[in-house]
């Protein structure tokens, strides 16, 4: 059996979650810095995804990510951002309203309600944003990512039809 990963470089199946992380820093700079999902997606394409060295991760690029993915969930989430913050604030403690969380917290569960629409199962969801969580938080953060999702995910699951009737 070969390995087609290059020394140094993670396996292919991350590129999914390398376009997850990817994704919440962009909308962290959308919001930041006021710029649209346009400017800011093509920014990090041109610029920051796609390294293939080492050094390339030292300096911010991100190795393998999934382009389409990546453009997806930063135009995706930004189109239906007041769907996905009134969804959220609903879902969020109510002394922890959505305006109060940390930017980059805030980036990463819009991300992965705007996730839930798509064809990705949410268990696996909740799981690649619980890892992009762990990555970025090392306090409450990431259980307060799964308590969210969790929820919203069983009430998606209650709001969908049964179609095997």
């Amino acid at each position: 059996m070969t390995d087609s990963t290059a020394p140094g470089r993670p396996p292919k199946a991350r590129s999914r979650t390398t376009a997850r992380v990817a994704a919440v820093q962009a909308l962290f700079q959308c919001e930041q810095a006021g710029e649209t999902a346009e400017t800011v997606a093509d920014q990090f394409t041109r610029h920051r995804l796609g390294g293939t060295s080492t050094e390339d991760i030292d300096e911010g690029q991100m190795p393998d990510a999934d382009f389409r993915l990546f453009g997806m969930i930063v135009r995706g989430t930004t189109v239906a951002q007041d769907r996905i913050d009134a969804e959220l604030s609903g879902a969020l403690p109510e002394a922890w309203p959505l305006h109060r969380l940390d930017p980059v917290l805030r980036a990463l569960l819009r991300a992965a309600v705007f996730e839930f629409g798509s064809d990705t199962p949410p268990r696996v969801v909740i799981n690649e944003y619980l890892d992009v969580a762990h990555g970025f938080f090392s306090g409450d953060e990431p259980k307060l990512v799964n308590g969210v999702l969790d929820a919203l995910a069983k009430a998606r699951a209650l709001q969908t039809p049964d179609t095997d009737d």
